[in-house]
């Protein structure tokens, strides 16, 4: 708890609106009430208001500080409905089917990002992750200087000697099922991105393989070379002070002594804090491992790539872990231009 508690400092001095469209989920209003009762924002849950209030009376939760919305009782469903068909126009999107698609809570809340009448969106609670994302990809946008959007998962274990004080940044864990070169290379800027504006720590990235600069006797391992010689120039492009390297195994990555032995002279070998996945099965796998096996604790997945915050979170979350998501969502949305432009941010003592 120590890094999500300094992720509940920082939003409560810049408190965000979340909106969160599964609102009659038990653990959503857990998430929500707490949400407010931490002073993090304003969070808007998405559905039929009696519903919500039925669901919230037997769990004894109050909803005072909670705005509740019915997209089919909202006065901006035939606002966004005509905002979507503008969106998708080139689809021959009809006005039936616009407002048809507002009426789902995660293309309204989706809106509301989007029309900024909500500064993030978390979802994903109870229903798959291709749901969550088609409304995104439909509203939202693909950001500037990337090209593909993708899935962090951050994980904060007892060790404080991994990573950074205990904390790691894992991505592809969510989307890209077989990234190219190219993607896997704006996935780690992207998300090593992320962790220096959630942490302001300088990232120190590993681009992960099943051998340590080992000859390119297989496609995926050549994939992995080409990113990290393209994620060096993109960062560079972007003004990200970070350090790549690659293909390492899990324990060069993480364990210094095993990395001086393999790899001595690597700045990211033994002190890696964000590790990027070749693929998605190996990011799913190992990060799903890392929480129930190893106890770490998991929040994600915060979605990177797009021009708006949101997350996915798995359908096991806790309300502990989707008030941890909709925190880090929250903070994303401080200065979300920084991320989008990327525009350098100064690191303690950095003049």
């Amino acid at each position: 708890m120590r890094f999500i508690a300094g992720v509940i400092e920082k939003l409560q001095r810049h408190p965000k609106r979340i909106v969160f469209p599964e609102g009659t989920e038990p653990r959503v209003l857990q998430a929500a009430r707490q949400f407010h009762a931490l002073r993090l924002g304003a969070p808007v849950l998405l559905g039929d208001r009696a519903k919500i209030k039925r669901a919230a009376d037997r769990l004894n939760i109050s909803l005072e500080g909670i705005r509740v919305i019915n997209p089919a009782e909202s006065d901006e469903l035939e606002n966004f409905a005509n905002r979507f068909v503008a969106l998708n126009r080139s689809k021959g999107l009809k006005n039936a089917e616009a407002r048809e698609a507002m009426l789902q809570p995660n293309f309204f809340g989706a809106m509301m990002v989007a029309m900024h009448q909500a500064d993030g969106l978390v979802s994903g609670t109870t229903t798959i992750t291709g749901n969550v994302l088609r409304p995104l990809y439909q509203i939202f946008r693909i950001a500037p200087q990337t090209s593909v959007a993708s899935g962090c998962m951050v994980l904060e274990v007892e060790d404080t000697a991994i990573g950074e004080n205990g904390v790691l940044f894992l991505a592809d864990c969510g989307v890209v099922a077989d990234p190219t070169a190219e993607q896997l290379a704006d996935i780690a800027v992207d998300t090593a991105q992320f962790a220096r504006h959630v942490m302001q720590i300088r990232p120190r990235v590993a681009f992960l393989s099943f051998t340590t600069k080992g000859p390119a006797i297989h496609p995926s391992i050549g994939k992995v070379q080409a990113a990290v010689a393209l994620a060096q120039r993109k960062a560079a492009k972007r003004l990200l002070d970070a350090d790549f390297d690659g293909e390492l195994q899990a324990d060069a990555a993480l364990v210094p002594e095993i990395a001086q032995r393999k790899l001595a002279r690597s700045k990211v070998a033994g002190h890696a804090n964000v590790l990027i996945f070749p693929d998605l099965n190996s990011g799913n796998i190992a990060s799903r491992l890392a929480r129930h096996v190893a106890r770490a604790t998991a929040y994600g997945h915060v979605l990177l790539g797009f021009n708006q915050p949101a997350a996915d979170v798995s359908r096991g979350s806790n309300a502990r872990e989707i008030l941890g998501v909709a925190a880090l969502v929250g903070v994303q949305a401080i200065a979300y231009h920084l991320l989008l432009d990327a525009t350098k941010e100064k690191l303690p003592g950095e003049s």
